[in-house]
């Protein structure tokens, strides 16, 4: 009896296949299969691959424990990244709000009304950029030194810290503009501090400076020659003010750091470490988002008001919204008061008690608390007198 043909009358269409057993020669497709007895399958035509039976993936897991796929692993931990890197910025904004409204409803409601959210962001990005980068640094400086450490130990017996993980998927250019971020957003007091984070973050050994012991020590004394020369002027006026410790501490301290930070650790403290400073990271960006979930989103001013043959008063506050009728003002002490625009006679801006020094030193005329993005802005436009009002007004 002759095989079937195909519908398009090309060819004649083979056989199911029988299964191969596992003990069976490696088929050919220049003949019939042999089965396990040695006779040929009935009518598999020649020149048609045989594929191989699929072997089944056996994994030796511990009794009671979900193995996660390695794919699925990083795909989680990117995730978790990236929603905290969108998710607090966005929590952050809502809670100024609420904070600068002294908590009351009507009052939020007002800004929420008259707060646009291109106003709100560019006031979280100036205030909270900070805190953001140094969140972000201290990640990525950890993870990467846990990473090291974790890639030590034999496979499979730990796993790995979330630091670790975090800074596995995220790419160079992300740890650089944090970097970067933080370079111009923190003070110039403790820029010295990204010194051993960048060595942590990037793995940057001495060894790697150079193969020979005398030229990577002429490298490293070289380096710190440079660094000392920058901040030499700097550590002899904190040292005749004979009270700023932390400073010289600041100072001194991290370029020392770097030189032993890079490396793996010991495996027995790897697992607690990774413990405690995740714990200790987020803690202390707890802390530190205190000051900018109370940081006012709109500017302080001080408006001075009243007729115009008659006693004035300074209201000192911010304003929220200015229309034809009335100016609003959140004032510093609380409440909303709407004055008559007819009555503004006077309005000067004011620095807030967090904005005054509290340091006198500098480091090549800018302030030691001045960022450098502060530092030039304050060479374009230097910093002017306190107006009396700020001082005077209730």
């Amino acid at each position: 009896m002759s095989a079937a043909t195909t519908a398009a009358g090309d060819g004649p269409v083979p056989p199911p296949r029988t299964s191969v057993p596992d003990d069976a020669a490696a088929p050919t497709t220049d003949g019939p299969v042999p089965a396990a007895g040695g006779a040929a399958t009935v009518g598999w035509p020649a020149g048609v691959p045989v594929a191989e039976p699929a072997q089944p993936v056996v994994a030796e897991v511990e009794p009671g424990r979900v193995r996660w796929d390695p794919a699925e692993r990083r795909a989680r931990a990117s995730q978790s990244f990236w929603t905290a890197v969108v998710g607090v910025p966005a929590i952050f904004s809502v809670l100024r709000l609420g904070v600068e409204a002294g908590g009351e409803l009507q009052t939020t409601l007002l800004l929420v009304a008259n707060v646009g959210p291109v106003n709100l962001l560019a006031g979280f990005l100036t205030t909270a950029a900070r805190l953001l980068s140094t969140g972000l640094v201290a990640v990525f400086a950890l993870g990467a030194v846990l990473a090291v450490s974790a890639d030590r130990l034999p496979p499979g017996t730990r796993r790995r810290p979330l630091f670790a993980r975090w800074a596995d998927i995220t790419p160079a250019w992300v740890v650089l503009a944090s970097f970067l971020l933080a370079l111009i957003t923190w003070p110039l007091l403790y820029l010295p501090l990204l010194l051993p984070a960048f060595v942590a973050a990037f793995q940057l050994r001495p060894a790697r400076l150079h193969e020979r012991v005398l030229p990577r020590l002429l490298i490293i004394i070289a380096l710190l020659a440079g660094y000392g020369w920058l901040m030499l002027p700097t550590l002899r006026d904190a040292m005749r003010q004979g009270d700023e410790w932390l400073v010289l501490a600041l100072i001194v301290v991290p370029p020392l750091l770097a030189l032993i930070i890079a490396g793996p650790l010991p495996g027995v403290v790897i697992r607690p470490l990774a413990s405690v400073t995740e714990v200790a990271v987020l803690a202390t960006l707890v802390w530190a988002a205190v000051p900018v979930i109370s940081t006012p989103v709109l500017p302080l001013t001080v408006t001075t008001v009243g007729p115009e043959s008659g006693p004035t008063e300074d209201v000192r506050g911010h304003v929220v919204t200015t229309d034809d009728v009335n100016m609003v003002i959140l004032q510093e002490r609380g409440g909303v008061r709407y004055v008559p625009v007819d009555l503004v006679r006077a309005q000067v801006l004011c620095p807030s008690e967090e904005e005054l020094p509290r340091h006198q030193l500098r480091i090549h005329d800018f302030h030691v608390e001045d960022s450098l993005l502060e530092g030039m802005g304050r060479r374009v436009r230097p910093v002017h007198r306190i107006d009396a009002a700020c001082r005077t007004a209730p």
